[in-house]
C-alpha cells in the first residue's frame, strides 16, 4: 500500500468539504476500476488506495481520527475500514447526483426500467441520386425503402397466435439482473431475455419471435428546389416499426447531384462555358445560351470582347432552398481559332494586320507567310 497520505491518494486538499472528496473519488474510481482494467495490477492498487481513503475521509469521526494520529489512530478505534470490508450494494451513494446509470454506462449495464414496453424504431437513411435539374427545379422521387415493420401475424409481439410471452423469471420482468462485481454491485441486461422482460415459449413461426418483419415500402419523395449534395430530407415516421408495438423511427433522405454535362454549380451560380468565333469577338454579335431549365436565352456580345470574359445572367441559377430568389448564371467566354483559313481570308488578315499597325495598332510581332 502506498505512502502517501489519504488525501495525496485522492488529490485533495486537507480542508477539502465532503463534496470535493467525492468529486474525486468518482473520477478516480471510474478510471482505475478493475471491471474496466482486467489483470492491471497497478490499477488495481490504485483502486484500493482510493477506496480506502474515501471510506475514511468521508466519515466525520474518522477523518477526525486520522487528521490528528494517521492510520494508526483510525484503526485503533476498531471503527476503521480496511478495504475489503465495505460491498458497496448501489451507486446512489457516489453516482446519484449524476442523475443514476452514469456507472453502468461504464460497466455494460443499462439504466432506467425494462425493455418490454413499446420503443422508438431505429432512423433509416437512404442515398438518393439526383440531376443538377432536379436541384434547380425540384420533383417527386419514386423508392423503394426496406424496412423492418411490425409482423401481422403476431401483431409484433413475438409469441405464435393463441399464445403470449410471459415474465421472464430470471429478472422478474425488469430486463435486467443486479449482481456484485468486487465492491460495487452492477446492473446487467438480462441474458435469459435479451433485456426484453418477457420470454416467449412458442414464437412466432412468421418473425421467428422477433415481432418484426422485413419488407419493402415504396415511398414518394419530394425533393425541393434548391438542395445541394449532402442535403438531408427527414421524413417522419418512415423509418423502421418499433419493437413491443413501438412508433416508426423516422427516413432521412440524402441527396446526391450527378456531375453535369455543361453546367457546373458554384453555391446558387451557375457556370457555363460559350465558344464563339474570333470574328464574333472583334465585331460584337448575338448568341443563345442554355439554361438549366431547358430553354435558350439570347445574350448580346459586344465588340472588343476578350477570351475569358465572363457575362452573368441575373437569376438564372439555383433557387435559395427554402427561401425566395435564385443565384445567377455566368457564361465564360472562349474563343474559337480557326485551323485552316482560304488564301482570300489570309490576304484580308494580313491588311488588316497592316491596317491595325499603320494606326497605332494592338498587335505586335513578325506575321510568318
Amino acid at each position: 500500500m502506498s505512502e502517501q497520505s489519504y488525501y495525496e491518494i485522492l488529490g485533495v486538499s486537507k480542508t477539502a468539504n465532503d463534496d470535493e472528496i467525492k468529486k474525486a473519488y468518482r473520477q478516480l474510481a471510474i478510471k482505475y476500476h478493475p471491471d474496466k482494467n482486467k489483470g492491471n495490477k497497478e490499477a488495481e492498487e490504485k483502486f484500493k488506495e482510493a477506496t480506502e481513503a474515501y471510506e475514511v475521509l468521508k466519515d466525520p469521526s474518522k477523518r477526525r481520527a486520522y487528521d490528528q494520529f494517521g492510520k494508526a489512530g483510525v484503526n485503533a478505534g476498531g471503527g476503521g475500514s480496511q478495504y475489503g470490508q465495505t460491498v458497496y450494494t448501489d451507486f446512489s451513494e457516489i453516482f446519484g447526483d449524476f442523475g443514476g446509470g452514469i456507472f453502468e454506462s461504464f460497466f455494460g449495464g443499462r439504466s432506467g426500467g425494462n425493455r418490454n414496453g413499446p420503443r422508438k424504431g431505429n432512423d433509416l437513411k437512404y442515398n438518393l441520386d439526383i440531376t443538377l435539374e432536379d436541384a434547380a427545379m425540384g420533383r417527386e422521387s419514386k423508392v423503394d425503402i426496406p424496412r423492418a415493420e411490425t409482423c401481422v401475424d403476431c401483431n409484433g409481439s413475438g409469441a405464435q397466435k393463441g399464445s403470449s410471452p410471459v415474465k421472464c423469471p430470471d429478472c422478474a420482468g425488469t430486463g435486467q439482473v443486479r449482481h456484485t462485481q468486487g465492491f460495487f454491485s452492477v446492473t446487467s441486461t438480462c441474458s435469459r431475455c435479451s433485456g426484453r422482460g418477457a420470454v416467449i415459449s412458442n414464437p412466432c413461426k412468421t418473425c421467428a419471435g422477433q415481432g418484426l418483419v422485413e419488407k419493402r415500402r415504396t415511398i414518394y419523395i419530394k425533393i425541393p428546389p434548391g438542395v445541394e449534395s449532402g442535403s438531408r430530407i427527414k421524413i417522419t415516421g418512415e423509418g423502421e416499426a418499433g419493437p413491443n408495438g413501438g412508433p416508426h423511427g423516422d427516413l432521412y433522405v440524402v441527396t446526391h447531384i450527378k456531375k453535369h454535362q455543361i453546367f457546373e454549380r458554384q453555391g446558387n451560380d451557375l457556370i457555363i462555358s460559350k465558344t464563339i468565333p474570333f470574328t464574333m469577338a472583334i465585331l460584337g454579335g448575338e448568341i443563345e445560351v442554355p439554361t438549366i431549365e431547358g430553354k435558350s436565352i439570347s445574350m448580346r456580345i459586344p465588340e472588343g470582347t476578350e477570351s475569358g470574359q465572363v457575362f452573368r445572367l441575373k437569376g438564372n441559377g439555383i433557387p435559395y432552398l427554402g427561401s425566395y430568389g435564385k443565384g445567377d448564371q455566368h457564361v465564360i467566354i472562349k474563343l474559337e481559332i480557326p485551323k485552316k483559313i482560304t488564301k482570300k481570308q489570309k490576304e484580308l488578315l494580313e491588311e488588316f494586320v497592316k491596317e491595325s499597325g499603320e494606326s497605332g495598332g494592338f498587335f505586335k510581332g513578325k506575321i510568318f507567310k
